[in-house]
C-alpha cells in the first residue's frame, strides 16, 4: 500500500451490484488493490500526475475503473486518509 485509506465504505450502488453479481465485486476488490498500489485506472495523465502528487503532499486521491460490462467505478480516499469510498 502506498498510503492508508481509512475507513473503507461503499455507495449503496457498488454493494447493490456487489451482491447481484460476483464478477462485479471481483472487478471492484481488485480496482481497489490497483487504486492502492497507485495505479490510477482510467484517468487522463493529469489527474495521474495530481494522485502521484496528492501521495506526497496529502490532498485527496481520486482513481476510475472501466471494464467490459461493468459500471465504471470511482475510488476516492480523503484528503485526510480517514475513509476511502468506492
Amino acid at each position: 500500500m502506498k498510503f492508508e485509506t481509512g475507513q473503507l465504505v461503499c455507495t449503496i450502488g457498488v454493494i447493490t451490484e456487489q451482491k447481484k453479481n460476483p464478477a462485479f465485486a471481483l472487478f471492484v476488490n481488485k480496482s481497489l488493490d490497483r487504486h492502492l498500489k497507485g495505479d490510477w485506472g482510467d484517468l487522463g495523465e493529469e489527474d495521474k500526475k495530481s494522485n502521484d502528487d496528492a501521495l506526497e503532499t496529502g490532498e485527496r486521491i481520486l482513481s476510475a475503473y472501466e471494464a467490459d460490462g461493468f459500471p465504471k467505478i470511482w475510488i476516492i480516499t480523503e484528503c485526510n486518509r480517514s475513509a476511502t469510498t468506492i
